[in-house]
């Protein structure tokens, strides 16, 4: 299990919302505007708000300086003089996805060792592209690079979602890569999340052979700003991290070890198979997998899906899809290749169709219970969970698990909102909201795979052409 777990890497102040104008975006952003007025309708569309109610035929939405101001019937809601009206007959709007483990690095081709460069080119884009318009880097190989990404993007210089930085791995020994810091102790861990603090960074995120008084000491400096602590664990069970006041869990029961009978404390268990069989035979919706849903639920940690990342395990799983493969360096699509081949060669012996599937259940449990269910995709792996895309694939794979297509959106929108405190802003399509809508060509509350289809991203009431910005990246992915 262990070296399974190695390879998948994968608050807060408010970020603010920056009301943006083309006007105000650099030369290098505007070939990628597509809509951009003081005052927008999109008319004749279908509004799925995000709340997990039904969708709305028909509707129209107003726009006004990066706000929302009005929804309803298009028939009785009257376009303010001078505004751009769309016709987007045919077509519904969904708010920006909000993608809760969506690094800004992605595996490098060659190795070992297992090396994550910086994205700063393809992944901004590719994010905006398939409709996330705001993320969560969720634990930081290049934290500087991330922030300073952020700045450039926030102030219209770069195009891009709305970042919130997470601060780099808190790990310990036993890092699989040297671009983690690997923690001494906990005063090594409480001064690096100091530091980290000042330089503005607005979340944590603990690693797998962290140690109960390390996690403890990120967790109180971070609680005494007004921040996050998330974690993708393996030397501590979730029940134990969850006493210690951990805010988020990554990955789901994947990367729970607690079920490891004789396990060591404070050790992540050796052997690649040890943890992922003591979850084989859990059932999520009694006995002890369902006390450790209960005991999550009753301490208020929320638990983030991230079953792309999981579904390239998964023999014969994972849609091979052009736009996939045309993003990434050619090196990076062989590797990518090659190592689906080699997973498909055991698909006979293989246990990860069992898992996936458990993990599934444990994730429809948890939300069905009352937990809070947020959305990423992780794009780590040996490849080909990419920006914008994975993210699209996450919903869909939240419906695979037993969510309605309604509940699923709700889940990758108003739930991370929730979690980050954004929820007045963000999240779902209200008046009075960030105007972060996408335009989907078709019907997602009736068809998920119809997700797939943006054609235009607003951010802060600004349009980008989804396939602009995906063509300006093609060939890049793997590089940066």
């Amino acid at each position: 299990m262990r070296t399974r777990l190695l390879f998948l890497c994968g608050v807060l102040l408010p970020a603010l919302a920056i009301a943006q104008t083309a006007s105000h975006l650099s030369p290098r952003v505007k070939p990628f505007v597509r809509e951009d007025a003081p005052v927008i309708v999109l008319a004749h569309v279908r509004v799925i708000d995000g709340t997990g109610g039904a969708a709305r035929a028909n509707q129209s939405v107003v726009i006004r300086d990066g706000k929302i101001v009005e929804v309803g019937d298009a028939a009785s809601t009257k376009a303010p003089d001078g505004a751009k009206v769309l016709d987007l007959t045919g077509r519904s709007v969904i708010p920006g996805l909000i993608g809760m483990h969506d690094h800004m690095y992605y595996p490098a081709p060659l190795g070992p060792p297992a090396m994550y460069p910086e994205h700063a080119t393809s992944f901004p884009r590719l994010y905006l592209a398939g409709g996330v318009t705001t993320i969560r880097t969720t634990g930081s190989v290049e934290p500087y690079t991330d922030l300073e990404l952020k700045k450039s993007i926030d102030s219209g210089a770069s195009v891009g979602p709305k970042i919130h930085v997470t601060g780099p791995y808190f790990e310990g020994p036993g890092s699989f890569t040297p671009q983690m810091h690997e923690l001494k102790d906990a005063e090594d861990a409480r001064r690096t999340a100091e530091y980290w603090v000042a330089e503005g960074v607005t979340s944590f995120k603990a690693y797998m052979h962290i140690t109960p008084d390390e996690l403890a000491a990120i967790v109180k400096v971070a609680h005494a700003h007004g921040l996050k602590v998330t974690g993708h664990l393996c030397s501590i069970g979730f029940r134990q991290a969850a006493s210690i006041g951990i805010d988020d869990l990554e990955h789901g029961i994947f990367a729970d070890s607690e079920f490891v009978e004789g396990r060591k404390p404070d050790t992540c268990p050796e052997g690649r198979e040890t943890v992922e069989d003591s979850l084989l035979n859990l059932d999520a919706t009694s006995g002890p997998l369902h006390d450790t849903i209960r005991d999550l639920i009753g301490k208020h940690v929320a638990v983030t899906s991230t079953l792309p990342v999981f579904e390239t395990i998964v023999p014969n799983r994972a849609p091979i899809e052009p736009r996939v493969l045309d993003a990434m360096l050619p090196e990076a699509r062989i590797q990518y290749l090659t190592r689906r081949s080699s997973i498909s060669d055991g698909a006979a012996k293989s246990h990860w169709p069992a898992l996936l599937k458990k993990e599934m259940e444990f994730e429809h449990e948890f939300a069905k219970e009352g937990g809070l269910l947020l959305a990423g995709l992780d794009p780590t792996g040996y490849g080909g969970v990419i920006a914008g895309f994975g993210d699209q694939r996450e919903v869909e794979l939240l419906v695979e698990a037993g969510f309605t297509p309604l509940e699923a959106i709700h889940i990758a929108t108003a739930n991370g909102a929730e979690f980050l405190g954004e929820q007045n802003a963000i999240g779902t399509i209200a008046p009075g909201k960030a105007a972060d809508i996408v335009v989907i060509n078709g019907d997602p509350s009736a068809n998920i795979k119809d997700i797939e289809n943006v054609e235009i991203v607003f951010k802060d009431g600004v349009g980008y052409d989804s396939a602009k910005l995906i063509d300006s990246v093609k060939g890049l992915v793997g590089l940066r």
